[in-house]
């Protein structure tokens, strides 16, 4: 998207006198907001560290875990504790800074949860523990 703005500006400024060039200066926001987006995806990459779940083990829940949980009616749900740019509930990813996520860390096999939801309050009990 860099070469576009640049391109935009250009033209604007092709446009003669810049302090009424309203094209002129919708470029350049734009440039700026493109620039502080990547400016803070090269934050996020420069700390970023790979988890590769199938290194970890043990018996208590942590990020990359991959849970299984019975729920209310003993239908087991299976979900993924991933980070928030990851998360999909639909394909079983969760955050591990979800409500459900927060609560499932640290938890171990057969411990039972209950979770604040919009729809009111929901209890799982923890049913296993993968790393895969």
């Amino acid at each position: 998207e860099r070469p576009l703005i640049v391109d935009a500006i250009e033209e604007a400024r092709a446009h003669g006198d810049l302090s009424e060039n309203a094209e002129y200066h919708a470029a350049k926001e734009r440039q700026g907001q493109v620039e502080a987006t990547i400016g803070d995806l090269e934050d996020k990459l420069s700390r970023a560290q790979v988890i590769d779940p199938t290194t970890l083990s043990g018996d208590r829940i942590v990020f990359g875990a991959t849970v299984t949980l019975a729920d209310e009616d003993d239908k087991p749900v299976k979900y993924q504790i991933v980070g928030q740019a990851e998360a999909d509930a639909k394909v079983g990813k969760i955050s591990y800074n979800s409500p459900l996520g927060r609560a499932l860390i640290g938890r171990k096999v057969d411990d039972e949860i209950e979770v604040t939801v919009p729809a009111g309050d929901k209890y799982y009990l923890v049913t296993k523990i993968e790393f895969i």
